[in-house]
C-alpha cells in the first residue's frame, strides 16, 4: 500500500502534455530573443557602455517567458509587467535602504511587493525577482537608490513591452489578449449549460488565483459543450449539410457582376475561384455594399486620415482588389462537431467546402447548419417520443 501510494504520489510530479503546436513554440522563442536583444541594444544605446546601470536585469528573461511563451496570460498583460515591475523595484528600494541585514530586507521586500501587486491588480511573477534584485543586486544597483526603479527597471520593462506588442502584431497573433476574449466567447448550446454567474461563482469558492483569464475560461467551457452538444448528432459531417450549387465568381470578375450575382440568387458571400476551381478569395455582401455617404465631406476626411471605412470599389474594378485572401475551408468529410466550433466560436459565417485537390465543392452558411441540425434531430425526437 505504500509503495503504490508513494508512486502516485511521485506522478504527480510529471508534466502534462503540451498541446501547443511546434510552430507556436518556435515563434514564442524567436519573439524572446528578439525582445531580450532589443531591450539590451537601446538600455546600451541610451545608458552608454561606461555606464553603472545594467544593461539587463535578470527578471527582463523571466518576463520574457511570459510576454511571447504564454500571452494569454493575465499574469503576462501590459499593466502586469509595467505595474508589477514598478511596484516592486520601489518596494525593494525602499527596503534595501530601511533594513540593514539583507536576509530580511530581502524576505520583507517580495512579501510586500505580491500583497501591493494583488492590490494594484499587476501581478507578474519576474516582479518578484525584481524587488529581489534591488535588495541583493550589489553595490552597484545599491548605489542607484530610487534611480534603480526608472533605470534600468521601468526603461527595460517598456522596450520589453513594446518588442512584445510589436511582435505579437506582426506575426499575427492577439496581444494584449484579455481585451477580445469576451467577443468569442459562444453561447451555450443547451438549457443546462452554464452561466457567467456559476463560473464567478466557482472561482469565488475555489479562492485561489487560477492564471486564466476568466473570459478565456469561459469561452473554453463553451466550446468543450458545443463539441459535447455534437456528439450526440453521430457521423453527421459537412457533406450532409453543405450547399453544393455555389455561385462563385472568379478574380476577374467586376464589382457590378458581383453585386448583381448577390441580388439574384440571394446570397451572402460569394467564393472567388481561378480556371482550376481552387479557392483564392470570398467576398461578401459588406465587401460590395454600395456606399451611399462616401461623398459626404466629414467622411471623406476620416478617410483621409486613415480612420474612416475604406473607399467602396465602382463597378468596374475586379473582385480581386478587395477580396479576402486568407479563406478557411473545410473538406466535406470534416465532423459537424469542427464545424459548429468554427461558426460559434470564431465569428464565420459562410465557409467553403473543398475536395481533396482544393477545388470549391459546395459552401456552409449558418442557414445551412441549422437546416441540418434541425433535420438531424427529427429522428432523435421520434425516437423519445
Amino acid at each position: 500500500m505504500f509503495r503504490l501510494n508513494f508512486s502516485r504520489w511521485i506522478a504527480r510530479f510529471a508534466p502534462p502534455p503540451v498541446t501547443l503546436r511546434w510552430r507556436e513554440r518556435l515563434r514564442s522563442g524567436v519573439g524572446a530573443l528578439i525582445g531580450i536583444a532589443l531591450t539590451g541594444a537601446v538600455s546600451q544605446h541610451l545608458l552608454g557602455n561606461a555606464s553603472t546601470i545594467p544593461w539587463l536585469i535578470a527578471p527582463m528573461g523571466a518576463s520574457a517567458v511570459l510576454l511571447f511563451g504564454v500571452p494569454a496570460s493575465p499574469l503576462a498583460q501590459p499593466w502586469s509587467i509595467i505595474g508589477g515591475n514598478l511596484v516592486s523595484a520601489v518596494v525593494g528600494v525602499t527596503c534595501a535602504l530601511l533594513i540593514a541585514d539583507p536576509v530580511l530586507a530581502a524576505a520583507v521586500a517580495v512579501g510586500v511587493a505580491i500583497c501591493a501587486m494583488f492590490t494594484l491588480r499587476c501581478v507578474h511573477p519576474p516582479s518578484g525577482a525584481v524587488a529581489l534584485t534591488a535588495v541583493l543586486g550589489g553595490p552597484a544597483v545599491r548605489a542607484l537608490g530610487y534611480e534603480f526603479v526608472l533605470e534600468p527597471v521601468l526603461l527595460q520593462s517598456f522596450v520589453l513591452l513594446g518588442a512584445a506588442l510589436v511582435y505579437h502584431k506582426a506575426t499575427g497573433h492577439r496581444y494584449p489578449h484579455a481585451a477580445l476574449a469576451a467577443k468569442s466567447t459562444p453561447p451555450a448550446p443547451a438549457a443546462s449549460g452554464f452561466s457567467r454567474a456559476d463560473l464567478e461563482a466557482a472561482l469565488r469558492e475555489r479562492n485561489e488565483l487560477i492564471d486564466v483569464d476568466t473570459d478565456d475560461l469561459e469561452a473554453l467551457l463553451r466550446e468543450t459543450e458545443i463539441r459535447a452538444y455534437a456528439r450526440t448528432f453521430g457521423m453527421l459531417n459537412c457533406a450532409d449539410v453543405m450547399s453544393r450549387n455555389v455561385v462563385s465568381i472568379t478574380p476577374a470578375t467586376t464589382v457590378g457582376e458581383a453585386r448583381a450575382l448577390l441580388r439574384e440568387h440571394d446570397v451572402k458571400a460569394l467564393p472567388v475561384v481561378d480556371a482550376q476551381r481552387h479557392v483564392k478569395g470570398i467576398v461578401t455582401r459588406a465587401d460590395l455594399a454600395d456606399d451611399g455617404a462616401r461623398q459626404h465631406p466629414l467622411r471623406a476626411l476620416l478617410r483621409t486620415l486613415g480612420f474612416g471605412p475604406r473607399e467602396r470599389a465602382g463597378n468596374d474594378a475586379r473582385v480581386s482588389t478587395l477580396m479576402s485572401t486568407h479563406v478557411r475551408t473545410i473538406t466535406a468529410a470534416t465532423p459537424i462537431v469542427e464545424l459548429l466550433a468554427l461558426f460559434a466560436g470564431r465569428g464565420h459565417h459562410h465557409v467553403p467546402v473543398v475536395d481533396g485537390e482544393r477545388r470549391l465543392t459546395g459552401i456552409i452558411t449558418q442557414a445551412d447548419l441549422i437546416s441540418g441540425l434541425y433535420r438531424q434531430t427529427q429522428p432523435l425526437q421520434k425516437q423519445s417520443a
